[in-house]
């Protein structure tokens, strides 16, 4: 995301870079403050109820490599096993989101268009990722078990989130008022973005770390203010999540990618757009055949990024 991206509609004044920086900056703030503050009280009030001030440890290590649903609505449902064992909590998926969605409604220098498509897109998104997190199993995994298991007649909840986010996703794209086939390929970025990012939520600050990447390069651009929000919500949480005291999970992960897509839809060009839909559906489809994991260990330097701050 670079100097190319612009604001819906041509023709329109553009905002000098450096103020769009300074844009930028106090919209990182206010999304750090938010996504900060949102995660303090949900983890408190998770405590209130525990009864305890920290996390309940695992009572062994688990086997599986990938985070396993905790099994049914309720304050037990917001904790999850890691990798290594450990147990973390998903609140730090509605933490960001809030971060997101309150920085999108009050950074200055944005278009109440853009402000609304990005607000609903990462809520949206994180509602019906919270639905998978909380009610979800793990019969059916990837769009090829999902899909399947949809050719046998059984909806899974992996199946109602990806047409849930398809379709505020859509909703968000629409709010930008662009002709049919913008407004199609916003939404379908929107919502492989969203998808996307999940897949890479299996280790520690994996996929925050992603949505940096992303998002950071754009901070010295005219598309500052919109990508603003990502990254202070991520630079917020990331040092717990780092931590492996909490994770993104399913409601986070996937506002984190429908934000990001969202910044692009709302700044892109038709060509970018396009290209990025390409790529995001690409990696998509490699992860229903190859560990996107194994492939990061196998890779030095995307080796050492991925474990850079991670514990011990």
């Amino acid at each position: 995301m670079g100097p190319s991206f612009q604001r819906p509609g041509a023709g329109r004044r553009r905002t000098p870079v450096s103020a769009s920086a300074v844009q930028g900056l106090v919209g990182a703030a206010v999304a750090a403050a938010a996504a900060r503050t949102a995660y303090t009280l949900l983890t408190r009030a998770a405590a209130d109820r525990d009864g305890s001030a920290e996390s309940p440890p695992a009572a062994e290590p688990a086997p599986a490599a990938e985070p396993a649903p905790a099994g049914g609505p309720g304050p037990a449902a917001w904790w999850r096993t890691n990798f290594r064992g450990r147990r973390v909590t998903l609140q730090e998926g509605p933490a960001l989101a809030s971060g997101v969605c309150a920085a999108s409604l009050l950074t200055p220098g944005l278009d109440p268009r853009v402000r609304a498509a990005t607000a609903l897109a990462a809520a949206g998104a994180a509602a019906f990722g919270a639905y998978d997190d909380l009610a979800g199993s793990a019969d059916a995994r990837g769009l090829r078990g999902h899909l399947g298991a949809l050719a046998r007649g059984r909806v899974t909840t992996g199946a109602v989130k990806m047409a849930g986010i398809g379709a505020t996703g859509l909703a968000a794209a629409a709010l930008l008022r662009r002709g049919p086939l913008d407004t199609l390929v916003d939404g379908a970025l929107i919502a492989a973005g969203a998808n996307l990012v999940n897949l890479f939520d299996l280790r520690p600050g994996r996929a925050v770390k992603l949505g940096l990447l992303a998002a950071l390069p754009g901070l010295a651009s005219p598309a500052a203010p919109v990508l603003a929000p990502t990254v202070g919500a991520c630079a917020a949480l990331l040092p717990d999540d780092l931590a492996e005291r909490s994770m993104l999970g399913d409601a986070g992960a996937n506002a984190l990618g429908a934000a990001l897509g969202a910044a692009a839809a709302a700044r892109a060009p038709r060509p970018v757009r396009l290209a990025l839909l390409g790529g995001v559906v690409a990696l998509t489809l490699a992860s229903e055949v190859t560990s996107f994991s194994r492939v990061i260990d196998r890779v030095p330097p995307l080796r050492a990024l991925d474990r850079w701050g991670r514990c011990a």
